[in-house]
């Protein structure tokens, strides 16, 4: 087995997928666990250096 290309072809399964509750393409699915809401806790990830795309225009 050789290092590189060859073994680089493992690696075209998708890791995120759509989130149920806020809708991004950031549901890990081997986590199981939101990068974007942080669903399933029951609290939404929410942190004070992340600015809002709205208010960024």
């Amino acid at each position: 087995m050789t290092k590189g290309t060859s073994s680089m072809g493992k690696y075209n399964k998708p890791t995120h997928i759509k989130c149920r509750r806020c809708g991004r393409r950031a549901f890990h699915i081997h986590k199981k666990r939101c990068a974007s809401c942080g669903f399933p806790d029951p609290k939404r990830r929410k942190y004070n250096w992340i600015k809002p795309k709205k208010l960024l225009k």
